[in-house]
């Protein structure tokens, strides 16, 4: 059963100052969930193109996400005070307060992203308990790629090199291919 029920999303476009609201919100609640749990925060959000940020293709490959993580941390036996998965119109946002190593915790989540081709459209960020972000550089990893060609996908979305119909096609292509038959 889905943790956010794909047929309620709100399905439109997202202004540039809503998107711009929704990252200050963001930081503010990582920062309220690092003051009242003092431990390991990861958050869940995805890699969307376009101005539709919540629909119901993006709340299923979310729902797959956040499933995915859950079942990480339990068997990793990862205590987890606090969860909760926020359906937002610029987008659905996952919050796991872990008490576990950080690193330990963003080396699973990298693993889930590689191992799950759909994990390639998550945006896992795991935050120590002092609020720093560990990066994949950090980790010893490359860049995200573009899900078409291959180059750093900051290069691309930055060139628009690819329609936001092209993207949102793949993105439909691996859910469908993640969803069991």
């Amino acid at each position: 059963m889905p943790h956010i029920a794909p047929e309620l999303a709100a399905s439109r476009a997202i202004s540039l100052p809503e998107l711009l609201s929704s990252r200050e919100c963001r930081q503010a609640r990582q920062q309220a969930w690092l003051v009242r749990h003092s431990t390991t925060l990861l958050v869940l959000t995805l890699v969307v193109p376009g101005a539709v940020k919540d629909s119901p293709m993006t709340r299923q490959i979310f729902n797959l996400g956040w499933q995915a993580l859950q079942q990480m941390y339990r068997q990793r036996g990862w205590p987890c005070l606090q969860s909760e998965a926020l359906a937002l119109p610029t987008g659905c946002e996952g919050y796991l307060a872990l008490q576990a190593d950080a690193r330990w915790v963003k080396d699973a989540a990298i693993q889930l992203e590689l191992q799950q081709p759909i994990g390639r459209l998550w945006d896992i960020d795991v935050l120590t308990p002092q609020g720093q972000i560990l990066t994949r550089r950090e980790l010893g990893l490359p860049e995200r790629s573009c899900l078409l060609c291959g180059q750093p996908a900051k290069v691309c979305a930055r060139q628009r090199s690819h329609s936001t119909e092209q993207l949102l096609n793949v993105m439909a292509r691996m859910l469908d291919d993640a969803l069991p038959s």
